[in-house]
């Protein structure tokens, strides 16, 4: 067991490069403004958001490698993707060749949302797989503490104090990367390729006390994937294709990654000093991690659509709080600590749930194109609010931002309360059995 506790680590440790490299350049968004004077649509456009571009692509064609070339070769080149990309970006001296280095850290964490998970689920037994995969998402949100931290710790480092912001990333993705390289390959994968005496030394490992022989059969069994020719876009698949849409629409529309990527930015705009703001940062990133834990913790018990109702409310408040603060003007902490809240209510409500409930609402042999489709919807919505947030605050103000996605807060809070039918403790094949006729209330 220490060994799938080692492995399972080792691959949530793409997560955690994921969630510091999304956020490590909020503490360099300003200087890079100032230093290569570029107007707002350009910074907002190309300087921030190409790696969540990046994303985008790495999302949708990151499914490619990881069958083609399996689990933990594509593990492999994420890390080395970041690697690439951490030192490309703090050696950059003009904002084109940044934001291309920005892309390829981009492409790794895309595709890292599809092969970890992947890797992990395979190697993991039954008994214990929900949290060693839940390890993936708690590693997305360690990362973003610590790159909130490193920001922090690395501010007053001279005038570029931005490269050794970027740079810094070096260090965890090499560590990363040597790990990698003595993972074992997904004894599924290597079934499927025909290895079965390589699948079957892992297997061991995996499942002492069963027989090889008998998991290696079930496993082929269950790789008979049902081909029918059907796509998520049919008909009869049109609820959960539309429940997935909302579900990955309304996470970005909260504005969360937008807070992300600008949380130093909007604490300044609420008048803070730059070294207050990038402290209010780290506390951000320890109530982000302290409630994906509670999340966790809760989604089994609760359910999901519970945690997201909680969520909603805490969005509303928040949110409307921050709007009135910037507003009336109000100064001090008030928006510091309406945004705590912000990141409580995302954390507990879509940042738990959000995953896992795409990979429940698609039929067995449509789950991974769903989760794709979902997938994709949320990464194309994380590149384009981000790269609208600055031009957006010089040209109408930061209140009307804030109010848009509280708007927004609320139309989830309805499509959550009347539309969204519950999946806790049900069987996926009961699931999809439920699915097939939309309803306007679940029960």
């Amino acid at each position: 067991m220490n060994k799938i506790i080692l492995w399972s680590v080792t691959a949530a440790l793409a997560g955690f490069l994921f969630g510091f490299d999304t956020v490590v350049i909020s503490g360099a968004d300003k200087q890079l403004q100032l230093l290569w004077k570029s107007s707002d649509a350009f910074h907002g456009s190309v300087v921030m958001a190409m790696a969540l571009w990046g994303t985008v692509v790495g999302a949708l064609f990151g499914g490619i490698p990881t069958n083609r070339i399996g689990r933990k070769n594509t593990l492999i080149i994420i890390g080395g993707l970041y690697l690439l990309s951490s030192l490309g970006s703090a050696l950059a001296n003009d904002p084109y060749t940044f934001a291309f280095f920005r892309f390829i850290g981009g492409l790794g964490v895309g595709a890292s949302t599809i092969a970890a998970p992947a890797y992990v689920s395979e190697i993991a037994p039954a008994k214990s797989r929900g949290r060693l995969v839940s390890l993936y998402q708690f590693n997305i949100v360690l990362g973003i503490l610590i790159a909130f931290i490193s920001n922090y710790l690395l501010r007053n480092t001279g005038p570029d104090s931005w490269r050794w912001m970027m740079g810094v990333e070096a260090f965890p993705a090499l560590i990363y990367l040597v790990f990698a390289f003595n993972l074992p390959k997904s004894p599924r994968w290597l079934i499927s390729r025909k290895q079965v005496e390589s699948a079957r030394a892992v297997l061991k490992v995996i499942n002492p006390g069963k027989d090889p022989e008998q998991l290696i059969e079930e496993i082929r069994q269950g790789s008979g994937a049902n081909r029918t020719g059907e796509t998520i876009f049919i008909k009869k698949y049109r609820f959960p294709l539309i429940l997935a849409f909302l579900i990955a629409m309304f996470n970005q529309l909260s504005g969360i990654n937008a807070f992300l990527y600008y949380a130093p930015r909007i604490f300044e705009e609420a008048g803070l000093a730059q070294n207050t703001a990038l402290l209010s940062s780290v506390g951000i990133g320890l109530v982000n991690l302290l409630f994906t834990l509670l999340g966790v913790m809760l989604i089994d018990r609760l359910g999901r659509k519970t945690l997201l109702l909680y969520g909603s409310f805490g969005y509303i408040i928040s949110l409307s709080m921050v709007t009135a603060a910037f507003y009336f003007g109000w100064g001090g902490y008030s928006v510091p600590l309406s945004l705590f809240l912000f990141i409580a209510s995302h954390a507990i409500g879509q940042g738990a749930v959000i995953w896992v409930y795409i990979s429940e609402i698609f039929p067995n042999h449509l789950r991974s194109s769903g989760q794709a489709f979902g997938s994709s919807v949320h990464w194309v919505l994380a590149a384009i609010i981000p790269s609208l947030i600055p031009m957006l605050f010089g040209a109408i103000g930061a209140w009307p931002v804030f109010m848009f996605f509280t708007v927004m807060m609320l139309i989830q809070l309805l499509f959550v309360w009347l539309v969204m039918p519950e999946t806790k403790g049900i069987s996926l094949e009961d699931i999809q059995a439920r699915l097939k006729m939309p309803r306007r209330r679940s029960t």
